[in-house]
């Protein structure tokens, strides 16, 4: 009997070594979250050693904030410049010297001056990896890479509270910082040993380089700001970023301090429930992108797929406005890591909206521009949230706010940028 004809043929192997540099940046990241995550975690034993109030400890928030917003202003269009392999490798320095330097610090002063610096420092690692990703995938791979290499961010802040508390009994914070600012230099080593940029990368095959440049060519031109803050596309983004950002922030620094302030947790029985909340965090980073991608290759326009997303994941962070009345911490615990899991989906689409919108050329600084606007919003709602918490004791006027404004920066974005499509940008 002749045999079936209708074997559909083999699918051509592309090679898959953007996914070992999606991996790169996910370590980064994750070295990154752990780096700035210390000082959250130890918020309660440090206020009580060093003797700050809430208003000065949303200062010191405040000031990583400052220097982030400048170090994006900057950092942002260096990575255009100068590409992401220097680029990278300056940041991490940066920050992972920085953040050592946070054991040197006996006061609130001090412990600011850390911070700005490690501020400076971190503020590179999310232009850079947004830039890498457009430079190694095609379109369609770009949200899940986002939300693959953005995860990285919750595995920190997982990580963190498994060893800061214990570095910190065993040895002492200062041990700490030291111990876990010392990582980035390990990731150096793998860094230069594995990156270059696909043209020049000796391990990326012909049919992968082919399938990573399969969207249409682009120019190389360098795109000044001034004409990048003339595009509504830019200010879609940059109002994004600036109203959900800084609730991200909060959970970062105030979430340890809720926690003991509410519930008694302390450094010995804090771990568990921040690894909860963060790693449901880490399973929306990645839902979140695979959602929208899941989306456009059922058909869906890119458009639609990416709102859509970014719609279900702001409907998922509307619950907690409830947290502060939880009746258990575990309660507490299942509102926020809802809300985290939602916050990370919708921060690896509106990341992604950028290589939507814009070519590569100019991502960088955009996502630059964008980061820095949600810094200034950090700051500001930093410095509110140590005074509000100073004034009444309670958390409740800040959580209805983390709940309603993901769904007002949808409708802002809509209103800005009815379709996502890559605009030309004119010389």
């Amino acid at each position: 009997m002749a045999q079936s004809q209708d074997t559909a043929a083999p699918k051509p192997r592309t090679g898959h070594y953007r996914w070992t540099v999606c991996a790169l940046l996910f370590f980064a990241t994750t070295i990154n979250y752990i780096d700035r995550q210390v000082l959250g975690i130890l918020a309660p034993t440090l206020q009580t050693e060093i003797g700050w109030s809430e208003l000065e400890y949303g200062y010191i928030v405040t000031a990583f904030q400052a220097a982030y917003a400048i170090g994006l202003l900057v950092i942002g269009r260096l990575m255009d410049v100068f590409g992401t392999k220097l680029g990278y490798s300056f940041a991490m320095v940066i920050w992972s010297v920085a953040a050592m330097a946070h054991a040197l610090a006996r006061s609130a002063f001090g412990f600011g001056a850390a911070r700005f610096a490690l501020g400076l420092g971190e503020s590179g690692n999310f232009p850079a990896a947004i830039k890498t990703v457009a430079e190694w995938f095609p379109k369609k791979e770009r949200a899940l890479a986002t939300g693959i290499f953005n995860a990285g961010s919750n595995v920190g802040a997982v990580v963190a509270p498994l060893v800061v508390p214990w570095l910190t009994l065993t040895y002492g914070w200062y041990e700490a910082f030291i111990v876990t600012g010392s990582i980035g230099f390990i990731w150096l080593i793998f860094w230069f040993m594995l990156y270059e940029v696909p043209n020049k990368s000796k391990r990326v095959t012909k049919e992968e380089l082919a399938y990573i440049q399969s969207d249409p060519p682009e120019s190389l031109e360098k795109i000044p700001w001034i004409r990048l803050i003339t595009y509504k596309e830019t200010w879609a983004f940059m109002l994004g970023k600036f109203l959900t950002d800084p609730i991200w922030w909060f959970y970062l620094y105030w979430v340890p301090k809720f926690l003991n302030k509410e519930y008694g947790l302390t450094l010995e029985t804090l771990g568990l429930p921040l690894i909860v909340i963060y790693l449901l965090a880490d399973v929306g980073s990645i839902g979140g992108g695979w959602l929208s991608s899941a989306f456009i290759k059922r058909g869906w326009t890119v458009n639609k797929g990416r709102k859509t997303a970014m719609l279900i994941c702001a409907l998922c962070v509307v619950p907690i406005v409830f947290a502060s009345q939880a009746d258990s911490v575990w309660m507490a615990v299942a509102l926020l890591g809802l809300a985290t899991a939602a916050h990370q989906g919708w921060s690896a689409n509106l990341f992604t909206t950028t290589s939507d919108m814009f070519p590569r050329r100019a991502i960088g600084s955009v996502v630059g521009l964008g980061g820095m606007a949600g810094s200034v919003g950090g700051m500001l709602i930093s410095t509110a949230t140590g005074l509000i918490l100073q004034l009444t004791g309670s958390y409740v006027y800040i959580f209805i706010l983390a709940g309603s404004v993901y769904l007002l920066a949808l409708v802002v974005f809509q209103l800005l940028v009815p379709k996502l499509d890559t605009i030309a940008l004119e010389s």
